[in-house]
C-alpha cells in the first residue's frame, strides 16, 4: 500500500445543522430540509471557501440508504445541482452503510493521489427523519447481512446487536463500572455538543447528564443492555469538504496553514457473513487504526484529538481499546478518569461526536474530517481544544456495520 505519491490535504469543511430530535426546530409534522437542500448547501459552504465549483476537477458523493428513507438513487446527478459549474465534471457516489462518509473521503484521496484530480469536492448526507423510527431500524439493518441476519434478529437490529456485545462486556469485565463509564461518555458528548451550534443536541438542557444516562435499560420496549442515552440518534444532516493537491490548494487560494494534511490512512473489510470472534472488541477497527499510525509514522502518545464511531456508548469504550489507549476491558477506568473530556489528556468528539453531534450515517465520516480540520486550524471556536506543538495530529475512525467497514485517518495541519 503506497501513500507516498503526492501529498494530499483536505480543506474548506462545511456542515449543516444535524436535524432531529432534540433541536428546537425539529418538528415531525412540519416540513423539513430534504436529500437535495442538504447537499446543495453543504457543498455551496464548501465552494464559497474555494472559488467556486469552476476549481472542483471531481466529486464524490457518500450516502448510505436514500433509496430507502427517500427513494432517490443516483445521487451523483445531484452533484451539479450545486453549482452550474459542476455540470459535465466526473462524479460518483460511493457506500458503506456508516462507513459511507470515511469511504467517501478515500475515493477522493486516491483520486488525489492517482493525479486524475487536484481538487476533489466530497459532500456526505442523509436524511432519516421520513419513517418513523422503527422502520428506520429495518432500513437501517442493511448495514448488517440482511439474508443471513435480519429474520432472527431484534426489531431494533442495530442497538441489539451492541447491546449483545454489551451483555458479553459485562459478564467478562464488570457491569456497574461500565454503566457508570456510559453515562460518563454520554455525558461529555452532550456537553462538548453544547458548544457547537450545528450539533444536534446544542439545545439540551437536562442538568444531571449523568444521572439520567444511567437509568436502566427497558428490554421489553427496547433492548437488554443499553438505554435511549446509550443510542446516537436520527438524524439529517449534509457536510463537505475539499481534498487538494499542494497544486489544487494554489488554484483554490488556500494556504496550507488553513489545511490539514492526510498523514496515514487504514481502509479495512471484514466479512459482512461472519459475526464477531470477540463481541468484547473492535477486530477490524483495531487493524484500520494500526494500519494509519504506522502509515503516518506515529503512536497514539502523539494525538492531540481523536474523532471516534461512538454510535453508541459502548462503541466509544470498545474505540479506545482499539486505538491502544487502554487495555480489553479497561476503558470503563480511561473513561472515568476523565481522559477522554474536552479537558481530558486526549480529548475525544470535541463537537459532541454521533451521540452529541449526531449521525447521519452517509455523512458522519466526512464529519468527522471537517471536525478534525475545524480543531488542528483553530477554526473550532468554542468547541476549540488546545493541540500542543509536541502532539499536532488528530485521528478519525469512521465504522460500517457492526465493525465490518472501517475507515482510519491521520491528519496534521499543514505547513
Amino acid at each position: 500500500m503506497c501513500q507516498e505519491n503526492r501529498k494530499v490535504y483536505m480543506t474548506a469543511g462545511y456542515q449543516t445543522v444535524s436535524l432531529g430530535t432534540g433541536r428546537k426546530e425539529f418538528n415531525p409534522k412540519k416540513p423539513r430540509p430534504g436529500l437535495e437542500e442538504y447537499i446543495r448547501e453543504a457543498g455551496q459552504g464548501v465552494l464559497k471557501q474555494i472559488g467556486g465549483g469552476a476549481n472542483v476537477d471531481e466529486g464524490v458523493i457518500s450516502n448510505f440508504m436514500a433509496a430507502r428513507f427517500n427513494r432517490q438513487g443516483n445521487l451523483a446527478a445531484l452533484i451539479p445541482s450545486i453549482d452550474p459549474s459542476l455540470r459535465w465534471k466526473p462524479c460518483v457516489r460511493v457506500e458503506g452503510a456508516c462507513g459511507s462518509g470515511g469511504l467517501g473521503l478515500m475515493t477522493g484521496l486516491k483520486s488525489v493521489l492517482a493525479s486524475t484530480a487536484e481538487v476533489v469536492l466530497v459532500v456526505g448526507v442523509e436524511v432519516q427523519n421520513t419513517v418513523k423510527a422503527i422502520y428506520g431500524a429495518d432500513i437501517l439493518a442493511g448495514a448488517g447481512w440482511y439474508r443471513g441476519e435480519r429474520k432472527k434478529g431484534h426489531a431494533y437490529f442495530f442497538p441489539a446487536s451492541f447491546s449483545d456485545r454489551a451483555g458479553v462486556y459485562f459478564e467478562r469485565y464488570g457491569r456497574e463500572r461500565t454503566r457508570k463509564a456510559f453515562a460518563r461518555w454520554y455525558r461529555n458528548a452532550v456537553e462538548n455538543a453544547r458548544l457547537c451550534e450545528t450539533a444536534q443536541e446544542f439545545h439540551n438542557t437536562t442538568e444531571n447528564l449523568e444521572a439520567a444516562a444511567l437509568c436502566e435499560p427497558t428490554p421489553r420496549s427496547f433492548v437488554d443492555h443499553l438505554n435511549v442515552f446509550d443510542c446516537s440518534k436520527v438524524s439529517d444532516a449534509g457536510i463537505g469538504i475539499a481534498l487538494a493537491s499542494e497544486q489544487g490548494l494554489e488554484r483554490i487560494g488556500v494556504a496550507k496553514s488553513d489545511a490539514v494534511e492526510v498523514m496515514g490512512w487504514g481502509q479495512v473489510e471484514a466479512d459482512l457473513t461472519i459475526p464477531p470472534d470477540d463481541p468484547a472488541r473492535l477486530e477490524t477497527t483495531v487493524r484500520a487504526v494500526e494500519k494509519a499510525l504506522r502509515a503516518a509514522e506515529i503512536t497514539v502518545k502523539d494525538l492531540a484529538t481523536v474523532e471516534c464511531h461512538d454510535c453508541f456508548t459502548l462503541s466509544g469504550l470498545l474505540s479506545v481499546e482499539a486505538i491502544g489507549l487502554a487495555k480489553q476491558g479497561e476503558a470503563p477506568d480511561y473513561v472515568l478518569s476523565g481522559a477522554t473530556a474536552r479537558t481530558g489528556a486526549l480529548p475525544f468528539n470535541t463537537c459532541g461526536g454521533l451521540i452529541g453531534w449526531g449521525h447521519p450515517v452517509g455523512g458522519t465520516g466526512v464529519r468527522q474530517a471537517v471536525s478534525a480540520w475545524q480543531q488542528l486550524t483553530g477554526k473550532a471556536g468554542a468547541w476549540q481544544v488546545p493541540i500542543p506543538a509536541e502532539r499536532p495530529y488528530a485521528l478519525s475512525v469512521n465504522m460500517g456495520g457492526n465493525d465490518k467497514t472501517v475507515i482510519a485517518v491521520v491528519y496534521r495541519r499543514g505547513a
